[in-house]
């Protein structure tokens, strides 16, 4: 058996979803129209945040942060994927196999984080309400945006040294439609054991503790929205919560079920459905479930539009 180190690899070959001919076109516009979605909301985001100065709260620097990411997530993981439909090839470079892998790592470890932070946020601001100011001040958030992406980008450059470090048997098709790391993982024909154990303690430390700290801050949360009064306060409170959830478990349990399932299990085909929904799906989410159904991003994006002169006549006409 021929061994050869993954740098002498000069590109790699996509299978992609060949397994299913007759979706690929389907499963191709399905994944444009979530990358197109993605990038309008997320975008519209962080422009009505920036704009806004109402916006400039704790709340929507998390989010503007997570927006950011979340573009440059579903960027890294699907449009290589899109353009090699397009174009007919289902090749990529060693060095663009390496940014991609790097990158996709980095912004879904960075999430990881910044979730957690965020439900920690809004533990304290519905619990804590009075001391929210002091406890989540400027310093404070600024902290905490800045060691998630130190954190998410950090452990990204250890796996995927790790990975760049192991020798292949000359296979250089990869049974996946981007560069995610167990799809290399399985081309190296030597033991992986280390680089296995390097994997695991670092997706325990991204994957089950911060949904935990998510669970825990839910928790009380939740427990503080049934002493609310009103029943259209509670209900509100409770729809907005369970839309939150919902997304957590969507991004969690996809990222939980591939990368703690046991190395025995052979699940291929449909760890490519789980990577659509936690690097596509949530991301075009996100922007929709967190902010763009608040009443203060509906205000804030009607004073934009209203700024414009164009936007400010065509509303004139209508009426």
């Amino acid at each position: 058996m021929v061994k050869t180190n993954l740098t002498v690899i000069s590109n790699f070959i996509f299978l992609g979803f060949t397994h299913y001919p007759k979706a690929e076109i389907t499963i191709f516009v399905l994944c444009l129209l979530m990358y197109l979605v993605t990038l309008l909301g997320n975008i519209t985001l962080i422009s009505i945040t920036i704009l806004d100065s109402v916006l400039h709260t704790p709340m929507y620097f998390f989010l503007s942060n997570l927006s950011f990411l979340d573009i440059w997530y579903t960027s890294s993981a699907l449009t290589p994927m899109l353009a090699n439909f397009v174009s007919g090839t289902n090749t990529i470079s060693f060095s663009g196999c390496a940014s991609q892998m790097y990158f996709s790592l980095a912004m879904g470890s960075t999430e990881c984080v910044l979730l957690s932070m965020m439900a920690y946020d809004r533990y304290v601001a519905i619990c804590n309400p009075l001391r929210y100011p002091i406890i989540m001040n400027k310093r404070v958030c600024v902290q905490i945006a800045a060691g998630s992406w130190v954190t998410g980008c950090l452990t990204a450059l250890v796996e995927t040294m790790s990975v760049l470090h192991q020798s292949l048997c000359g296979n250089n098709i990869i049974d996946h439609f981007t560069c995610e790391i167990l799809a290399i993982l399985k081309l190296v024909c030597v033991d992986t054991s280390k680089v296995q154990l390097i994997m695991l303690v670092i997706s325990v430390l991204l994957l089950p503790m911060p949904m935990l700290l998510i669970c825990i801050s839910y928790v009380f949360i939740l427990t503080n929205i049934l002493r609310i009064t009103s029943g259209d306060g509670r209900s509100k409170a409770f729809s907005t919560c369970a839309a939150h959830l919902t997304v957590v478990v969507l991004f969690y349990g996809t990222a939980l079920s591939m990368y703690l399932k046991p190395s025995a299990v052979n699940s291929q085909e449909i760890d490519k459905f789980m990577a659509l929904v936690y690097a596509g799906l949530t991301p075009m989410l996100n922007p929709l479930i967190y902010s763009l159904r608040n009443k203060e991003v509906k205000a804030a994006v009607k004073k934009v539009l209203m700024r414009n002169p164009l936007c400010t006549l065509l509303i004139h006409s209508s009426k």
